[in-house]
């Protein structure tokens, strides 16, 4: 009885240990911009004597051979630099805002066109009033009418 409920945990933490997720430096280093103005991730940062994706490769390696954590390290980045160092933004707060915004204005603006464009189509065109006749025009016209009945000849 004692052998399968040492077996049983032995199991337990091996599948646990196998659930947890191992932190690697290239995805630490994907989630930090690079500082040196290149616009790039810390781990495609290509410039040979970065100032900042050297060191801060260094300093990730080093946090993860400690068994720190993703959220951790990050933290200690955003200390040092802010949330500009971020490779993605929080969805917390203002980027919250920032994230939802554009998607509210592109379903708001679809709503609107199509209530516009559905009162449109409804409306009933309202007849014109025929443009009055000058007497001149009249003359014409008569004119016109006596030369096409000519022709049916």
């Amino acid at each position: 009885m004692q052998s399968r409920i040492l077996l049983l945990a032995v199991l337990l933490c091996v599948s646990v240990a196998a659930a947890a997720p191992v932190l690697t430096t290239q995805e630490m280093e994907e989630a930090l911009t690079c500082q040196c103005g290149c616009g790039l991730t810390v781990h495609s940062c290509n410039h040979l004597q970065c100032g900042f994706a050297i060191p801060a490769k260094q300093e990730i390696a080093r946090a993860v051979s400690e068994g720190k954590t993703r959220e951790e390290i990050l933290a200690s980045f955003v200390a040092r630099y802010g949330e500009k160092v971020l490779s993605a933004p929080t969805v917390s707060g203002f980027n919250l805002v920032a994230w939802i915004t554009p998607f509210l204005a592109i379903v708001g603006g679809a709503v609107f066109i199509s209530i516009v464009g559905l009162r449109w189509a409804r409306r009933q065109p309202q007849a014109a009033a025929p443009p009055p006749v000058s007497s001149e025009t009249a003359r014409y016209r008569h004119r016109l009418q006596q030369d096409l009945e000519s022709f049916d000849v």
